[in-house]
């Protein structure tokens, strides 16, 4: 069956496992039958011993695992208070925690795949746009006076595209008068952003413009437009493993928010609740 091949459901079943193991080992997110009675029980120390060892690469002493329990101790005590004070309500840096640390349990799912050859190539061809040499442009600019007539852009258009030479003076001599192959980033890094876009509307081998630049207007002419083109997996496997599993991560993502608000019966304001509300 395709249904049972299918790696996403195969890591959504495996986010379901993590967020089980999530609930079992997680002292702190069982809700205590006596709020005023703190037990540190066995589970509880191997979760503090993890984290400790985790972090310092070794083993607890005697007097390191006493200090950790006792921290534990002093934190669930403030933590129990706190939420019998209601503390956590319309704290937006408590909500936005929680939802980073739900977010972290889906992703960690597709952080831990591994895809095989035939999953990266399907994902390639998916987003071919994500795995492709970018386009490069060679062209050579001139700047013109800000003060020109649209009558005097258009001579100096006819004169460039008989043959004359480009006028030595204007903003040209501030920066690259040719650039040869140059990517987006490249473009737009040196002539400020939208340039490159402004240039793929041109047409190759004649002048053209004007365009506009963060140093002011130019007139162009684009000698050579290179079409992107597809790499092979072997070139972009480490980038495409990544992309994959972030796609992977954002899948899974919104399939567990739409189980979980499945649980759910929410109420909604209608639009007329909602332009009242905004209006008070």
């Amino acid at each position: 069956m395709t249904f049972v091949r299918d790696p996403f459901v195969h890591f959504f079943l495996l986010g379901c496992v993590i967020f089980g193991w999530f609930y079992v080992l997680n002292p702190t997110s069982e809700t205590p039958e006596n709020p005023k009675e703190i037990e540190i029980s066995e589970q509880v120390y191997d979760v503090l011993q993890t984290r400790f060892e985790a972090q310092m690469q070794r083993s607890p002493t005697e007097e390191e695992a006493l200090a950790l329990v006792n921290q534990y101790i002093r934190q669930e005590v403030l933590v129990r208070e706190a939420l019998a004070l209601g503390l956590d309500q319309g704290d937006g840096i408590v909500r936005n925690r929680m939802v980073q640390k739900m977010a972290f349990l889906t992703e960690s799912a597709a952080q831990s795949a591994v895809p095989d050859d035939a999953t990266l190539t399907d994902h390639i061809e998916a987003y071919p746009d994500r795995f492709q040499s970018p386009a490069k442009i060679t062209f050579e600019q001139v700047g013109i006076s800000p003060t020109m007539s649209q009558t005097e852009v258009a001579g100096l258009l006819t004169k460039l595209n008989a043959g004359e030479a480009p006028p030595a003076d204007g903003i040209s001599s501030m920066l690259m008068p040719k650039m040869e192959r140059a990517d987006q980033r490249q473009i737009d890094g040196t002539f400020g952003r939208g340039m490159f876009s402004q240039l793929i509307g041109l047409n190759p081998g004649q002048w053209g413009g004007p365009v506009v630049s963060g140093y002011g207007t130019h007139l162009v002419r684009v000698a050579e437009f290179v079409e992107p083109t597809p790499l092979s997996l072997d070139t972009v496997r480490d980038k495409a493993i990544a992309d994959w599993r972030n796609t992977l991560a954002a899948r899974l993502r919104e399939t567990n928010e739409a189980t979980l608000l499945s649980q759910y019966t929410i109420s909604r304001p209608d639009a007329e609740t909602l332009q009242r509300w905004i209006a008070q």
